[in-house]
């Protein structure tokens, strides 16, 4: 059993950045560095949306249109952590955010059956 525990959100203004964490417990027998994460959003009145996603450490990335160029993945090994790097927030990047973690090896996944552990979420408020 995986926990992962999200933190860094809050209420910042458009433009601003911000940066999440998403620090793991729990995985034992296997290197943390070789699960594949991923964070998602769910804003207010809609469903959870992939965000972005990373197969392992130092391996591929991927980010869904909206957030290309403003928002990275990265992780920190030696902390069991994910962050997500968010810059040149907008109003509609409002939502809960959510991390993920797959049990799979070689993944890279914009779905959410294709996770397997999750955070409770941490909100993020963008003012106009």
């Amino acid at each position: 059993q995986v926990q992962l525990l999200e933190s860094g959100g809050g209420l910042v203004q458009a433009g601003g950045s911000m940066r999440l964490s998403c620090a793991a417990s729990g995985p034992s027998g296997r290197t943390f560095s070789t699960y594949p994460m991923g964070w998602f959003r769910r804003a207010p009145g809609k469903e959870r949306e992939f965000v972005a996603a990373m197969r392992r450490s130092g391996g591929s990335t991927d980010y869904t249109d909206s957030v290309k160029g403003r928002f990275t993945i990265s992780r920190d090994n030696a902390k069991n952590t994910v962050y997500l790097q968010m810059n040149s927030l907008k109003p509609e990047d409002t939502a809960v955010y959510f991390c993920a973690i797959s049990r799979a090896y070689a993944l890279l996944s914009r779905l959410e059956g294709n996770y397997d552990y999750w955070g409770q979420g941490t909100q993020v408020t963008v003012s106009s």
